[in-house]
């Protein structure tokens, strides 16, 4: 935007706010201040706030130095403070300076708050939004963008492969192998992809061939990057999959899978063996797919998945859906932004039911042992998922397969397992009475002694956890396999572990431990002083995930035990 067309904008239709603020601006302090004017701007859809010109038409450039040097973090404050995403400009007319607050809308059917006020614009004064506005807001429906019409598109722009692999899926899902006969219209027709002889945009996503994506609608595509430290800018490696998704799902997966980047780690107690990997394949297209069904495709942005060696994070553009929040993620039902396009999603097997997919991705990272999926990162425009790859409670793991793997009924949904959890976690306050009774009668829970409302898991848990915590007086069990687990089929300085057991080992624990295992000959080292690596010995070089730990462990146990 110019000078010039700025002081041919009037306030009320063109929703812009004058302000000459020759010196400074109230950031906070009454509601006539830059966040009270951003609550009642994006509560109206959106506008401009501008300091440096007169508020009387036509608005004469006046100059102002609000917020001089300090446009960056003021966009920072705002959205630490409202999470809304500002963007600043400055303009000169001369030597005098204009600032102008563009303030995006807020999303759909959320009204925002200003010191707990929701605030709209009445003339020149911010007021306490009227009933009718609030209710529209809140009444707000998210049309379903997947249901449009992509005009200039037909039936010869579709890739073969990904109609043929929507067939197949749709048919195995359904038990109909009949489906697999149809036309490809008729298919279309059938699932609403074609209406009156129009393709929709949930067609296009689905099932176009790239450079017809890429033409049509370019933010559809999925963005991956590998760092080898979550401290590092630029990536180490980077692919951008812009197939159609039935297509795609699959590209994405083998990126993520590539056999050095997504570990395996047997695991194994008594006869029970399993396993594991970095990333669960179940969980990460789940959370893939419900990243790519639920974004909001009006936002220019892509989808980015950022994966690293211990976590990986799924950033999708637009908030929550409507009515979903992090507190609630768990409990309500919500309805997609691309409906249609979950709904094929769903009837050919790719998605859980609607609402139940980040069941899934919970009932699963808990039950092996990880920390819980994290959202906090998520906001009104981005949903951002965070799954760590650390086994954090290897006999939490144990202790819920065997379960779920035996003949007991009934088997734990993700309210039971994170009801464990928290049980595991000394949490017993605000737990669901019926689940806490259903646990307590599959033998999973007890109640602790003394108490009639505290609970701990079962004795068959702790002794999993209790079964070798030491190894006489020279190692602690737990903190060996952080280390192993690190090193296996790595030589790494010092400083490179370090980063990669951050938050689990202090760099005194690594060096104390590299020491000991250097001595019992579990560890070499290589080079010398500051460029030296550590590798395990030749004997253990070979071996992986438990298999290594047990040797290990038993090697040292026959040492010291």
């Amino acid at each position: 935007m110019t000078i010039d067309q700025l002081v041919q904008l009037k306030e009320s239709e063109d929703k812009v706010e004058f302000k000459e603020a020759k010196n400074q601006y109230a950031y906070d302090s009454s509601r006539k201040s830059v966040l009270g004017y951003t609550v009642a701007f994006a509560n109206e859809k959106g506008g401009y706030l501008v300091f440096g010109l007169k508020d009387a038409y036509p608005h004469n450039v006046c100059g102002s130095k609000a917020y001089e040097g300090r446009e960056g973090q003021l966009e920072q404050n705002v959205y630490r403070d409202l999470g809304i995403r500002i963007s600043t400009e400055v303009l000169f007319d001369g030597t005098k300076r204009v600032l102008i607050l563009k303030i995006p809308a807020r999303p759909v059917g959320k009204p925002l708050y200003f010191n707990d006020i929701p605030l709209m614009r009445i003339g020149d004064a911010l007021e306490r939004m009227s009933d009718e506005m609030f209710l529209s807001i809140i009444q707000e429906q998210e049309p379903d963008f997947s249901a449009k019409i992509c005009e200039g598109i037909s039936i010869s722009d579709l890739d073969e492969t990904a109609i043929k692999k929507m067939k197949e899926s749709y048919a195995r899902k359904q038990k109909n192998t009949g489906f697999l006969q149809l036309s490809t219209e008729r298919v279309l027709t059938d699932l609403k992809l074609l209406e009156n002889g129009k393709l929709n945009y949930a067609a296009l996503m689905l099932l176009a061939r790239k450079e017809v994506i890429d033409d049509k609608l370019p933010q559809s595509k999925t963005t991956w990057e590998f760092r080898n430290s979550e401290a590092q800018i630029h990536h180490d490696s980077r692919e951008v999959v812009d197939e159609p998704l039935f297509i795609a799902i699959d590209s994405i997966w083998k990126l993520i899978n590539q056999p050095t980047l997504n570990r395996k780690y047997p695991v194994q107690s008594g006869a029970y063996i399993f396993d594991l990997y970095d990333f669960n394949e179940e969980v990460i297209r789940e959370a893939v797919l419900n990243a790519i069904a639920h974004r909001d495709y009006t936002i220019t942005s892509e989808v980015v998945i950022k994966q690293y060696p211990n976590k990986i994070t799924i950033d999708n553009p637009g908030g929550f859906p409507k009515g979903v929040t992090i507190e609630n993620l768990l409990t309500v039902s919500s309805t997609p932004r691309s409906r249609l396009m979950t709904e094929i999603l769903e009837k050919t097997g790719l998605v859980e039911r609607s609402g139940q997919g980040v069941d899934k991705i919970f009932s699963i990272t808990l039950s092996e042992g990880k920390a819980e999926p994290n959202y906090k990162n998520s906001d009104m425009f981005q949903v951002s998922l965070s799954l760590r790859t650390e086994i954090i409670d290897k006999a939490f793991h144990v202790f819920i397969s065997q379960y779920q793997n035996s003949e007991k009924e009934p088997k734990l949904g993700v309210e039971q397992i994170i009801t464990l959890c928290k049980i595991r976690n000394g949490i017993s306050q605000h737990l669901n009475p019926e689940i806490v009774g259903q646990l307590e009668k599959s033998g999973l829970i007890e109640k602790v002694s003394g108490h009639t409302n505290r609970y701990t898991l079962s004795e068959k848990y702790h002794k999993l956890v209790n079964d070798g915590l030491k190894i006489g007086k020279r190692y602690i069990v737990k903190e060996v396999e952080l280390l192993l687990l690190a090193l296996q089929g790595n030589a790494l300085k010092i400083g490179d572990l370090e980063n990669l057991l951050k938050g689990s080992l202090s760099r005194n624990q690594i060096n104390y431990l590299k020491m000991k295992l250097m001595e019992d000959a579990i560890l070499k080292v290589e080079g010398k002083i500051k460029g030296a690596r550590y590798p395990l010995a030749d004997k253990f070089a070979d071996l992986r995930g438990d298999v290594l730990i047990s040797a290990v462990i038993a090697e040292l146990r026959g040492k010291y035990e």
